[in-house]
């Protein structure tokens, strides 16, 4: 690995009756992984990016899908080329 990597977990709340969509719209970003969900329309996603820019802009694209809430920033991590937390 020569970049750094960027592990970021957001915490969705979506529409109920969007959920599906949402989470549909979600999978064709790239970096993008779910991992639990709730039938209220909270998700938890896991990003991995090689810059924190990106994860910033995948916020703000996440934000602007239709049927999404909000997108907060839970957790940070950054592993250098290495593989050792910085």
């Amino acid at each position: 690995m020569d970049e750094a990597l960027h592990i970021a977990s957001l915490v969705i709340l979506a529409r109920p009756e969007l959920l599906e969509a949402v989470k549909a719209n979600l999978r064709l970003l790239d970096g993008v992984e779910l991992h639990q969900e709730s039938t209220a329309g909270k998700l938890v996603v896991v990003l991995e990016t090689t810059h924190e820019n990106q994860i910033l802009q995948r916020i703000e694209q996440i934000n602007n899908l239709p049927g999404v809430l909000n997108a907060a920033l839970i957790y940070h991590e950054i592993l250098d080329s290495a593989g050792d937390v910085e």
